[in-house]
């Protein structure tokens, strides 16, 4: 049976709250501000707890599910980061308190920079963004202050592979900057014919998605990077698939010049993970000075009985902040408590768990799903959710079927570049029961598809709601807590 509105739940008279007495004298409310129609719903606690209950009982999530959501590094979230978060020392710091007042929050923020210097090989980091594609747009507004600050005004254009993140060309576009796309080539590479034509002293720098959306590693790399710096131009990493990379590779000893980092991402808490994401900018030597600011340095060095004294700094030609304040905190508390659980050791663990999981999937999968660019992928894969002898059925069937079978789906028709794609990311705190399951039922998914594909095409069967039409939920979206009558009443 649906959920009802809670206002449909009301009943008159019914209280959840006993307010206190106060302790202040009574003072009746100005008439001009009193209402008698105010149709809040009235229930008990336990009324609204078991509705709310309910409701989240409703989702799919990380803690009840298997979440192979590719590009998105749906994994476990430590519950301990959520305690670290929620420490009243951390919680209940103002962003306005002197900074002598809170050097214990700084000094976490001052070692998050440095770990994340360490991680990503660069010279200085900023925490300010508040997630990955804000993290590009100050990528990007990095590079062009970089090329303005030496007089270099004509270069405008941003090359951008096919198969980077979507929202590389959007941040592009808000810099003020332009978008050239770059093909790929067959191996799921940046085309280098294509690369070299395009580079000329009108490129600002390259955004290079590395491992790429197709879960690649771009095996021109250096190629990649010394043909847009031969140009004069700048290479940006989206850093956002760094969950592959951790312990194993260094972008910045590659050559990138900045990348962000997705707290939330590769130091757990998942999207919609109960708080804010987090995108941190690094940066080799040269870009240091451009920074978005404040970041935290070290303003007074530590003596033998004085611990350090930690200060926010703006950096010498920043392009300002970004963000209010320092940043989302309670992500930097969050991905300083994972960093610290798992040590140096545990960081190139997960990035070979993750490597090891995405390629035991491809390789149970690839005799009866087509992957277009089949080779050893990274901590992700693409496959084709469509078969030329089963022409009805499509991605987006697969997708609902799995949900009949408590799996949330993959990512569907991401990337662009491959049709009818299913993005498939386990991520590496999986279990092999847990990966066996999934290929299980995706195995008996792709014999449906041909034996009974009408099963898979009016999927799902077992959930609290069938096929919904998704493209009447995007184009006639109603949102509102209450009975469309209430709101239409005068």
């Amino acid at each position: 049976m649906p959920e009802p509105l809670i206002y449909e739940l009301s009943s008159p008279g019914r209280e959840g709250v006993t307010l206190p007495h106060p302790d202040v004298p009574a003072a009746a409310l100005p008439r001009e501000l009193m209402r008698r129609d105010l149709p809040l719903p009235e229930l008990a606690e336990i009324d609204v707890v078991r509705h709310f209950v309910r409701l989240s009982q409703l989702n799919h999530a990380v803690d009840t599910g298997f979440y192979p959501l590719g590009s998105c590094t749906m994994k476990y979230n430590p519950k301990v980061n959520e305690d670290a978060a929620r420490l009243a020392g951390f919680a209940f710091t103002h962003p306005l308190q002197d900074p002598e007042t809170v050097q214990g929050n700084l000094a976490l923020m001052y070692m998050l920079q440095d770990w994340l210097k360490e991680i990503g090989g660069f010279a200085g980091i900023s925490l300010q963004p508040a997630a990955g594609a804000h993290g590009e747009l100050t990528g990007i507004l990095i590079i062009r202050a970089y090329h303005q600050a030496r007089g270099d005004t004509k270069r405008t254009k941003i090359l951008i592979p096919n198969s980077a993140h979507g929202t590389n060309p959007a941040s592009t576009s808000m810099s003020g900057l332009q978008t050239v796309e770059l093909p790929s080539d067959d191996r799921g590479n940046v085309d280098l014919q294509a690369l070299r034509q395009a580079c000329d002293d009108t490129v600002a720098g390259l955004m290079l998605t590395n491992p790429n959306t197709l879960g690649l590693f771009e095996e021109h790399v250096r190629e990649v990077v010394d043909q847009i710096h031969s140009c004069g131009g700048l290479v940006y990493g989206d850093g956002a698939n760094m969950n592959a990379l951790l312990g194993v590779v260094r972008p910045g000893d590659l050559g990138f010049d900045v990348l962000h980092f997705n707290l939330h991402k590769t130091f757990s808490t998942p999207h919609g993970g109960g708080g804010p994401g987090s995108g941190p900018v690094g940066v080799r030597q040269h870009l240091v000075d451009f920074l978005p600011g404040p970041v935290v340095q070290i303003v007074e060095e530590e003596d033998e009985e004085q611990a350090p004294l930690y200060g926010l700094v703006m950096p010498a030609k920043t392009i300002g902040r970004v963000k209010a304040f320092h940043g989302h905190f309670g992500m930097h508390v969050r991905a300083f408590a994972y960093m610290r659980m798992q040590g140096k050791a545990g960081m190139r663990a997960i990035s070979d768990h993750a490597v090891l999981n995405a390629n035991y999937i491809r390789a149970r999968l690839r005799d009866v799903y087509h992957v277009p660019y089949d080779r050893i992928c990274m901590h992700e894969f693409v496959a084709e959710g469509r078969w030329d002898d089963a022409p009805g059925v499509r991605a987006l069937d697969v997708a609902k079927r799995l949900m009949d079978f408590g799996f949330h789906p993959p990512t569907n028709y991401f990337p662009l570049i491959v049709h009818e794609a299913l993005m498939i990311e386990p991520t590496e705190t999986e279990s092999k029961a847990t990966l066996d399951a999934f290929i299980e039922v995706m195995r008996k998914i792709a014999e449906e598809a041909h034996a009974d594909p009408e099963t898979l095409q009016t999927a799902p069967h077992n959930t609290p709601f069938g096929r919904l039409d998704e493209i009447r939920a995007a184009k006639d979206l109603v949102l509102c807590c209450r009975p469309v009558e209430m709101d239409a009443d005068p």
